[in-house]
């Protein structure tokens, strides 16, 4: 491995057994040409969206690329009216990340996230390793070491 990211550093320091995928060296932008390129099935790879409702609160979501959040399940999984994604330009200063690398690992704040249930059904799920280029794989056990989240029906 060539370079760990924070996300690494924190799973090693809670000694939490992950797996590292890299597409640094591609131009994979979507989270389904991640998935081809690391040879997984997008049901396994999983993207983080970060959202504001209503109240002003925010919220991460997490779900299969291969998926589309649902505004208004994920807003009523959290109590909310509604919910909008943030805009990209204020990622950094909520989360610490930068859009194409946003980890729920080790974000600057702890916020409410929210994993798709369909995760439920996988030994594994791999998400950002918080770089663009770097993802890592861990069970949701393992995930629920580092992230507090419920699972929920978000998807389309």
């Amino acid at each position: 491995m060539n370079q760990k990211t924070n996300v690494m550093r924190l799973l090693d320091g809670k000694k939490i057994a992950y797996k590292y995928h890299t597409y640094a060296d591609t131009d994979a932008i979507s989270g389904i040409e991640v998935a081809t390129v690391l040879g997984q099935d997008p049901k396994h790879v999983f993207k983080t969206l970060v959202t504001q409702g209503k109240s002003k609160q925010n919220y991460v979501f997490v779900v299969p690329v291969e998926k589309d959040l649902n505004l208004k399940k994920a807003a009523q999984s959290v109590g909310e009216k509604s919910i909008v994604m943030i805009k990209s330009k204020d990622l950094l200063a909520l989360t610490g990340y930068i859009h194409g690398g946003c980890s729920p690992i080790g974000m600057k704040k702890s916020l409410i996230t929210v994993i798709d249930k369909s995760a439920e059904e996988l030994d594994t799920v791999i998400v950002s390793g918080g770089k663009i280029g770097y993802q890592v794989e861990l069970s949701l056990d393992d995930l629920k070491k580092v992230v507090n989240f419920k699972l929920e029906d978000i998807t389309d």
